[in-house]
């Protein structure tokens, strides 16, 4: 198989890669937001044919470089490409991803903003079996899903750890620095999803995701908490039953599903062991604690432009939050003022989610400013 990796050195790019080894695909084209050591150790083993960065130097000698806004989609429209891994925080993986999916090849996305933001244009895709969720959540769901008819299923359950802060006292929240709410305490990921974990935005997110990729109503998506992170997600039937995907919290799986459906990929994890479950325990989010849930199913209701504006501002306050700027328990209503001043578009088409990123970002920089001072 040949790939196209969009974000080769982040978390789940450099898991791709790994794959990539184990199974001898070929790499074709990367990407990377910095060129540094990372970059071209990933160029010197693989040797893609073509590779783009934002910053930094190039390297002469090691393969054609494309640069300029159109550079990541001319990555997924490279000759040859057999699937597109979409690892590329926020936005920025829209594009490639729709020019991916519109010229037939398979995607395998790893960016939940990008789903939510372009759903309108993206609805249809997964049924068609050429977007498929690198998301633990989303994968198992998928699979759950997979012969299920509409009419057979009552509700889909996503979990979460609940985040590095799940166990503080509410009244400490405030004070909570990035390096808490850095401590993950299942996954390795990058620093915006795992701010994004200890405020629930992420499954905000994911209820929204769920609800483009699967077409389920959003009151029939549900989260709950589950700190071991063995249960990924659960569908309820028409019949009362209720059925679970269960794994170990390890993205190679989802990976490999994705770049390898229908079939399933060969001994991708070490198998559970009854006695690896514990106690299976759940329960579901404080909305006092995760104002996050209330405000992305509140935005899934108007969409249009709104789930657009809702990552553009949270990226934004996330990054001040980190910069040490911003208190924690203030990042979700920095995003709320942005959502309660933009004008919603219906239907709108990439350029009009353009637009309204770049409108969310101003917005959200005007109320750092006000709330902080800077």
């Amino acid at each position: 198989m040949n790939l196209v990796v969009l974000g080769a050195t982040g978390s789940i790019g450099s898991q791709t890669l790994e794959i990539a080894r184990r199974r001898g695909h070929r790499v074709v084209g990367v990407s990377a937001y910095h060129a540094g050591d990372r970059l071209w150790r990933v160029v010197d083993e693989f040797r893609p044919e073509v590779y783009a960065f934002q910053e930094g130097d190039d390297r002469p000698g090691v393969g054609r470089r494309v640069d300029g806004p159109d550079a990541l989609r001319e990555l997924a429209l490279w000759p040859g490409a057999d699937a597109v891994v979409v690892a590329v925080n926020g936005f920025d993986g829209l594009t490639p991803m729709l020019a991916a999916i519109a010229a037939g090849r398979r995607v395998a996305a790893a960016t939940k903003e990008s789903i939510i933001a372009g759903g309108d244009l993206l609805r249809g895709a997964v049924a068609g079996g050429l977007l498929l969720p690198v998301d633990s959540e989303h994968a198992a769901a998928f699979q759950l899903l997979l012969r299920r008819r509409p009419e057979e299923v009552r509700r889909l359950i996503i979990t979460t750890s609940g985040g590095a802060l799940r166990d503080w006292p509410i009244d400490r929240l405030p004070a909570a620095r990035p390096q808490d709410a850095l401590r993950h305490p299942n996954w390795s990921m990058g620093q915006l999803v795992t701010i994004n974990s200890a405020t629930l935005m992420n499954k905000g997110i994911e209820v929204l995701e769920a609800h483009v990729l699967f077409g389920m109503p959003l009151e029939a998506i549900d989260v709950w908490i589950h700190p071991t992170q063995i249960v990924h997600a659960l569908v309820e039937t028409c019949d009362g039953a209720l059925y679970a995907s269960l794994a170990r919290p390890d993205m190679m799986l989802p990976i490999e599903q994705a770049l390898v459906h229908p079939d399933l990929p060969q001994e991708a994890l070490r198998p559970l062991e009854p006695e690896d479950l514990g106690d299976l325990t759940f329960r579901r989010p404080d909305p006092l604690r995760y104002p996050s849930l209330r405000l992305c199913r509140e935005v899934g209701t108007i969409g249009g432009t709104m789930p657009a504006v809702l990552c553009a501002a949270n990226e934004v306050a996330v990054a001040a939050f980190l910069a040490d700027v911003l208190p924690f328990t203030e990042i979700i209503p920095v995003v709320e003022t942005v959502l309660e001043a933009h004008e919603p578009q219906s239907a709108p088409d990439l350029a009009a989610l353009q637009a309204s990123d770049r409108w969310a970002r101003a917005a959200a920089e005007n109320a750092l400013r006000r709330r902080t001072g800077r």
